[in-house]
């Protein structure tokens, strides 16, 4: 071959074989983050290495350092997950039901699902923590914060009541996760009733937006 011949051009890999290889990388990028969440449940943040989370996950340490270069870009998206997820749930709950006692209803279903199987709910509280001494974190604990009170924001422009209720809400799942005998939906129900709709023996709704009432 001349010294001064091109090189050969590599043939094209096919469409196929990217996105397959994409959704694998994806795959196990997501199965990792959900090993993470289940080390934090149950060793705390402390207890994540790359060697724990690859553990838990069945896969080589050399995949976990491969995805998340160091354990914080691992405790970062592993915050950022479950932040986003719940704040989508959130979102979606009130892009599917009214401002009244319906939507509380909903909410406070919600409220009692999580605390009742605690353990993701553990792991997101750790998290939570975390973020409250690394303010690089803290994107992502706002969008749950934000879509919390934009929920509020329905019932109430008050922002001393928004700030209530979101203050409210987070304090209620953290003490669910210091008892055996976390609060039922009709519980979490009357707080909320409490907070955004008029108190019972008032004789009549609460003027809570704008001067529009707002039914019990």
């Amino acid at each position: 071959m001349a010294l001064n011949a091109p090189a050969p051009v590599p043939a094209p890999v096919p469409a196929a074989v990217t996105d397959g290889r994409r959704a694998k990388g994806e795959r196990r990028r997501r199965a990792i983050i959900e090993a993470t969440l289940r080390v934090v449940e149950r060793d705390g943040a402390a207890g994540v290495s790359h060697r724990t989370v690859a553990r838990e996950a069945g896969l080589p340490t050399t995949a976990s350092t491969y995805y998340f270069q160091s354990l914080d870009d691992l405790l970062t998206a592993a915050l950022t997950s479950v932040m986003n997820e719940d704040a989508a749930r959130m979102r979606q709950l009130i892009a599917e039901t009214d401002a009244g006692a319906d939507s509380l209803h909903t909410m406070a279903g919600l409220m009692a699902e999580v605390v009742a199987t605690p353990g993701h709910l553990l792991a997101e509280y750790e998290l939570f923590l975390l973020a409250a001494r690394r303010p690089e974190l803290r994107e992502a604990t706002d969008r749950w914060l934000d879509a919390l009170a934009d929920f509020a924001r329905r019932f109430t422009d008050d922002p001393v009541r928004i700030r209530t209720v979101t203050a409210v809400v987070d304090g209620l799942l953290l003490q669910a996760l210091l008892t055996d005998q976390p609060p039922s939906a009709a519980e979490f129900e009357a707080v909320l009733r409490s907070l955004l709709l008029a108190p019972s023996g008032t004789g009549g709704p609460a003027i809570a937006k704008g001067g529009n009432e707002i039914g019990s």
